[in-house]
Parts: structure tokens; C-alpha cells; sequence
């Protein structure tokens, strides 16, 4: 039997894509109004919203035993805690988060070793330190409370802020110098939980079910029927994971073809398996994918 588990989930701009992975993955959380407790269709499971800025050193803590944030968070904390699993999504993309230094586009600033002696605003202050004393500069960094864009040339030299496209950035007239580091949300465990048999198996078991359930973003099933003299002209249209899974039919001349396929090609390939030979084609929607 599993065990069960305290589970932080972040609240704020991960909250409805956080929600959206766990709902595809098969468990159903609910919020009330404002609360932030959730309430979980799994009886093994007691959720709690959080900042994700907050969750790792909670976790650490033992207040949960599990919890999603970003690798920023964990890193910016120092929390001493087990990365279970990393689960790349996010309201808008399903890439990673880069935190990069940038400043003005008229900045004599080129590189790390010409911060020396500047001043450098950023809500994540222990990772430009840290970034920073790995580079032998020293610089003044200061914590910013928000509009990080427009803090610079005003009141510091350059900054350091989290970002997906730029977009924000060079609107602000902001060029990026580098990226200090580039985040994905990971699941984490407590280390006491983790080292908790029963505990650590329900972990785990979330962890596989995320992952799946993002493996299966932007992917359908395909299966159809083929006429066995036209088979390999068929196989040859099917991208797939893996080799197309082929059955037979009562019927000997024929055979029953399934594959994984990318959404975005399945518009193209369906018109030529139909042409090909195929029949009977259905396309159906995937919740995971498990290797």
C-alpha cells in the first residue's frame, strides 16, 4: 500500500497549468473560492497552494512531503531536498525559463567581469551571488520587489530577471547580456518522506503520471486497417515513437496497424494513409504516454 503524502502545488502563475498537468495525469484537484487548501479526489493525497518561491524550503522543512517549483526556486533557497522528477510545462510554453542579466541597450556592459563594482536588482538574489562569486566578481545585488524591467539605468546598472521569449525585455529597451541559468519546474520530495518506503512509492507514482501525461501533449493515436499487399506502403507515411504496432485480423488479408504520432502531422498523414490503402482510420486523443 502507498503512503499518503502532503503535497505543495504552486500558487500564482503556475496554478492553472499545475492544475491542467495533474488533471491530465489523472487526479482531480478542487479550490474553493480563495482558500488555499485543494481538495484531491485521492484520498492519499492532502494539497496545500504555496508560492513556488516558498515550496522548497517547506519541503525541506517537513511542513510537505512533496511539492512542485522551479529549479530557481530550489537553487535560490539552498534547500536540501530530493529532485524527483523534472516536468517541463507552463502556462505558455513547454520549454524551460531562462533567469538572464540584461541592461539598457546603450550599456557598456558586455560580460560578467564587467560588472565589477555595478549595482544589479533582482528578485532572485542568491543566485546572482552565487552566479557571480563562480565568476570572481564582486558587484552589489540588491532584491527587487517586481517591475525589475524598469529599475535599470534608473536606480541600478543591470538585472537580473526570469524570462520565456525576451518579449518583456527588449520592450523595456533591455538587451540580455547572458543567461545565469535556465529553470524547469521539478518535482521534490522531503528526504525524511523519501526515505519512508510507502512514501516514496506514491512520489513516484506521481512523478510517472506527470511525465506521461506531459510526454503526451501534442500527440493522438492513429489506428487503422491495411490491406497486407499494401502494408509497407503504408508504414512508410508512419512517424511514430516506436515501430507501428501491427495485429491481425480475421480476415487474413489484413492487418490492424496503431501508432503514436505528432498532432500537428496527423492532418497531412491521414489524406495519404487513405490514399495509400488504409481504411478505417481513427484518430483518438492521448492522456499519457509511458516508455
Amino acid at each position: 500500500m502507498t503512503g499518503t503524502i502532503k503535497l505543495g502545488l504552486p500558487k500564482g502563475s503556475l496554478q492553472e497549468a499545475t492544475l491542467a498537468l495533474f488533471r491530465r495525469a489523472g487526479f482531480d484537484f478542487s479550490i474553493e473560492g480563495r482558500s488555499y487548501h485543494v481538495t484531491s479526489d485521492d484520498p492519499e493525497i492532502t494539497a496545500i497552494l504555496i508560492r513556488a518561491q516558498e515550496m522548497a524550503h517547506y519541503v525541506e522543512k517537513g511542513f510537505f512531503d512533496a511539492g512542485l517549483t522551479g529549479l530557481d526556486w530550489i537553487r535560490e533557497t539552498r534547500a536540501d531536498v530530493v529532485e524527483v522528477a523534472e516536468l517541463v510545462y507552463s502556462k505558455a510554453s513547454m520549454r524551460p525559463v531562462r533567469w538572464v542579466l540584461a541592461v539598457p541597450e546603450a550599456s557598456s556592459i558586455y560580460s560578467v567581469k564587467d560588472l565589477e563594482g555595478k549595482r544589479i536588482a533582482t528578485e532572485a538574489v542568491e543566485l546572482t551571488r552565487d552566479w557571480l562569486a563562480r565568476h570572481g566578481v564582486k558587484a552589489e545585488v540588491e532584491f527587487s520587489w517586481g517591475a525589475t524591467e524598469i529599475k535599470a539605468p534608473e536606480f541600478v546598472d543591470a538585472i537580473v530577471e526570469v524570462t520565456e521569449t525576451g518579449s518583456s525585455l527588449r520592450a523595456n529597451h533591455l538587451r540580455i547580456v547572458e543567461t545565469i541559468l535556465e529553470s524547469s519546474t521539478r518535482l521534490i520530495a522531503n528526504r525524511q518522506a523519501w526515505a519512508d518506503p510507502a512514501k516514496r512509492e506514491k512520489i513516484e507514482s506521481i512523478a510517472l503520471l506527470l511525465q506521461a501525461a506531459i510526454a503526451a501533449e501534442g500527440k493522438v493515436g492513429l489506428k487503422m486497417n491495411v490491406p497486407k499487399a499494401v502494408l509497407e506502403a503504408v508504414t512508410r507515411i508512419l512517424p511514430a515513437l516506436t515501430s507501428p504496432t501491427i495485429s491481425h485480423l480475421a480476415d487474413p488479408d489484413w492487418v490492424a496497424v496503431e501508432i503514436i504520432a505528432a498532432e500537428s502531422a496527423v492532418k497531412k498523414m491521414i489524406p495519404e494513409l487513405r490514399r495509400a490503402g488504409a481504411r478505417g482510420i481513427i484518430e483518438y486523443p492521448l492522456n499519457k504516454v509511458i516508455d
